[in-house]
């Protein structure tokens, strides 16, 4: 009587060795992808929330009866959000409060940039243009992950924001 030997072929193991490595090939991209489209997302998040707090904040400053193009620190009334001190430049938040108005990175007022601030990194902040990146990693060379806020130029103007920098490239 002859025991019979139960197992796999040679040709069944290659097959699914070759099936796992496509699946690996084709999953593998899209897995690295998450870590970029999770900081593009972090940051689109902090986005929303500096375009909210200018609103409010040029909305707190009508509602005071303080002049659409307001540039200063307003005095009778303060205006003050959740204890930041609000300083506009033409009747919206300037590029060193608007992260502490928006809750982005803390309370404390951003300075000339090249710093953390919380879980973000400012770039620069210079000649009203903030340049917001998710980490300090991502900054210069071919990782650059960022965004922009630049004060309202003129009267009747509001502040821009340039999102061209988030990128899945730019992010990974």
């Amino acid at each position: 009587m002859r025991k019979s030997q139960s197992g796999f072929t040679l040709i069944e193991l290659v097959v699914v060795i070759a099936i796992l490595a496509i699946l690996t090939a084709v999953a593998l991209p899209r897995f690295a992808a998450l870590q970029a489209q999770a900081r593009i997302a972090k940051m689109n998040g902090a986005l929303g929330a500096m375009k909210s707090a200018a609103v409010m904040s040029h909305a707190l400053l009508l509602a005071n009866q303080y002049a659409t193009n307001y540039t200063g620190d307003p005095a009778a009334p303060d205006i003050n959000v959740e204890g930041v001190n609000a300083i506009y430049v033409q009747g919206y938040p300037s590029s060193s409060t608007i992260l502490p108005l928006a809750g982005v990175g803390g309370t404390a007022a951003t300075g000339a940039g090249s710093a953390a601030v919380g879980d973000y990194y400012v770039v620069s902040n210079a000649a009203g243009v903030l340049t917001l990146a998710p980490d300090a990693s991502h900054v210069g060379g071919t990782t650059n992950c960022t965004f922009t806020y630049t004060e309202a130029a003129g009267v009747n103007t509001q502040p821009t924001y340039v999102t061209t920098n988030l990128t899945v490239d730019n992010c990974s």
